[in-house]
């Protein structure tokens, strides 16, 4: 069938539940050729808003040919509807974009340009697994995802850390984490990389102490200390260069949306390492520009991916093709659901990479039936935005 006559049959959302705390956001695009494409658009705890916002996308779409549509979803950073709408526009996109791969028998990656590499390096995010908080629940979770094959490893460590940083308490809870950090590299040896997470917990000051007290650590790389509201601009700044002084690096960015929300991170010199999200920033085409963006400036680039696993292997398709990738995410043993809900196989982890499929599309496809049997429930809590 001629590309330019594939139009949209139908858009089906899936929410589904895998734990208290854990929804995914899936969307299924049919196509007038039989094929068959996955979004992830996965935001904690606003479902609802989401399902409404793709009702009301969906009515303008649906008929339509597909490169039309494609044309017209572009995420809006200063759009009212924030990280709702663009977490749905960022999913159809990722459809359509699977469905006119699928169409061409084509794997994804190859019809969106030259692929820089087939192995896309990983580290294991244990964080959302790792129930026990003490030292010792670290070490465990940690040294599993090791004995799997991950050679790097991503944790949160600074539970109930909150904005007034002056408390005693809040002392102490940076002090657990700094002890499950170390706890952590102890248990994993100095040749496997770790990597921490600090989901905005900090100020200034805070994170110029923190950072301090962990050189020893050795990390790969210190994630979201402080706000990336504008007025934290030259705070990212001078933080990005004592951690190169105390030999690590700055990362972040993940709730950015389009290019215009990067480019200050990028051009301005204020991360060594940014995070875009294919759930958020766009979808394929607009994280292919921020990959472009990076390599202009030297920036590297390393997909934020602690959901479901249509972002997993879109994500892949993105890390070929990205000149300056560093590494991805891949949020490990939260739920058996995970694999349950795949058809087609997922990547082997060989070497602490996974290696891209040749299948058409995205190079999965997801299982109705369990997706139905794990109909969406509300969360225990909205997480704050805390998304990783």
């Amino acid at each position: 069938m001629n590309e330019m006559t594939l139009t949209i049959n139908n858009i089906s959302p899936f929410v589904v539940n895998l734990s208290a705390k854990s929804n995914w956001f899936f969307i299924r695009v049919e196509s007038n050729d039989g094929c068959a494409g996955y979004g992830e658009g996965t935001l904690y705890g606003w479902e609802k808003l989401q399902l409404a916002y793709l009702e009301q996308l969906s009515a303008s779409v649906i008929g339509q040919p597909v490169e039309q549509a494609l044309v017209r979803l572009r995420v809006q950073p200063a759009s009212p509807r924030g990280l709702v709408a663009n977490s749905i526009i960022s999913a159809l996109e990722q459809a359509l974009t699977d469905v006119r791969a699928r169409s061409t028998g084509q794997p994804l990656y190859a019809t969106l340009g030259a692929p820089q590499r087939t192995r896309v390096r990983m580290y294991a995010n244990i964080n959302r697994r790792t129930e026990d908080r003490t030292p010792q629940g670290f070490v465990a979770s940690a040294r599993d995802a090791v004995a799997q094959g991950y050679e790097a490893i991503k944790i949160a460590p600074f539970d109930g850390v909150v904005p007034d940083l002056g408390r005693a308490e809040s002392r102490a809870r940076i002090d657990a984490g700094i002890e499950r950090i170390y706890a952590t590299r102890e248990a994993i040896g100095p040749d496997v990389d770790l990597l921490v997470d600090c989901h905005w917990r900090f100020d200034e000051t805070t994170t110029a102490s923190v950072l301090g007290e962990l050189e020893r650590a050795k990390l790969f790389w210190f994630e979201c200390p402080i706000s990336e509201s504008p007025e934290n601009y030259p705070a990212l700044a001078r933080l990005r260069s004592l951690a190169h002084r105390l030999g690590t690096r700055l990362a972040g960015a993940e709730q950015q949306i389009g290019v215009p929300g990067f480019r200050p991170f990028i051009e301005g010199g204020l991360l060594d390492i940014v995070m875009p999200d294919v759930k958020y920033a766009g979808g394929y085409a607009e994280m292919l520009r921020i990959a472009a963006l990076c390599e202009r400036a030297g920036v590297a680039f390393s997909p934020h991916n602690p959901t479901g696993p249509v972002c997993t292997m879109a994500s892949l398709h993105v890390c070929a093709l990205a000149p300056s990738f560093l590494i991805l995410e891949h949020q490990v043993g939260e739920s058996p659901l995970y694999y349950e809900v795949l058809r087609g196989g997922h990547p082997a982890l060989v070497e602490g990479c996974f290696q891209l499929s040749n299948a058409p599309g995205l190079g999965i496809d997801l299982n109705v039936e369990v997706m139905r049997a794990h109909p969406y429930r509300p969360l225990s809590s909205v997480r704050d935005r805390r998304l990783g």
